[in-house]
């Protein structure tokens, strides 16, 4: 059988793992299915430990991108292990601070909204510059966004601009590597997925049901759908690909006036009067 992605005995790297819901996790998973060699990085020390039964016997580093320089202490620390050349990174890292519950968006705080973008978006820069030395000339950087930048759902709050933010620096830094290599950056934006961090979310469970119902087909997306499109986006197959976001949502972002919604809605409006 051919290697058709041809990702077998590369080296990639993976941020984000949290559990075995993670999208991170389906990632590194289907990477290793293909022969791949998968380095991971985990936020702390207590998450690696809590990863103990996941990820035994396998390269787990601890970087928490909150802290500033962070991303160039790993990348030396991965350099002096052995892996000289990475032929991908996954970037698969977001947090936004609910503790104090949801609020509407102008009542956003200043250090939430900052603390939000730098772990969520400008992370990706810095990790990018820091790994600069040690990508493959063609190497893939793949982030994982949201499917529609332009939706302004009330239970996402500031993180709908930080995820534009992060599809925007994903497309600068295609053309800054340009000058001098053939690293791509691509993000792929995902629709509503049933995964811990979404858990989070206020009010996340009725809006993925909806959602739900705005697919072509009636059924939600699988994180392993996800992982499969952003492996394809770290192999060569997708080597014309750059700067680009890929949005796999199943149909729901082109399917607002379904009948079968537009009746059941009409159908509460009559309730209510």
């Amino acid at each position: 059988m051919s290697d058709f992605l041809q990702v077998s005995g590369k080296t990639f790297l993976v941020f984000g793992v949290a559990n075995r819901k993670s999208v991170a996790w389906f990632i590194a998973k289907s990477l290793e299915e293909q022969g791949a060699k998968v380095l991971y990085s985990v936020r702390s020390e207590m998450r690696r430990q809590s990863l103990a039964s996941l990820l035994g016997g396998k390269p787990v580093f601890i970087c928490d991108v909150e802290q500033e320089g962070a991303a160039n202490r790993i990348a030396g620390e991965i350099a002096a292990a052995g892996h000289k050349i990475l032929h991908g990174i996954v970037h698969s890292i977001a947090f936004a601070n609910y503790s104090d519950g949801f609020k509407a968006f102008h009542e956003t705080k200043r250090a939430d909204f900052l603390q939000a973008t730098a772990i969520s978006a400008f992370s990706l820069v810095e990790i990018a510059n820091a790994f600069k030395p040690l990508l493959a000339k063609n190497a893939s950087v793949v982030t994982i966004g949201i499917s529609s930048l332009l939706v302004t759902p009330d239970n996402y709050g500031y993180m709908g601009p930080i995820k534009a933010a992060l599809d925007s620096c994903t497309r600068f830094l295609a053309k800054s590597f340009s000058a001098d290599s053939e690293v791509r950056f691509n993000v792929v934006g995902a629709g509503p997925l049933k995964t811990s961090a979404s858990a989070g979310i206020p009010g996340y469970l009725e809006s993925y049901l909806y959602a739900e119902k705005l697919t072509f087909r009636k059924r939600n997306l699988s994180t392993a759908e996800i992982a499969d499109t952003a492996v394809f986006l770290l192999s060569e197959r997708s080597s014309g690909i750059n700067g680009a976001t890929l949005v796999v949502d199943a149909g729901l972002g082109n399917n607002f006036f379904d009948k079968e919604v537009i009746r059941l809605a009409m159908r509460m409006d009559s309730s209510a009067t």
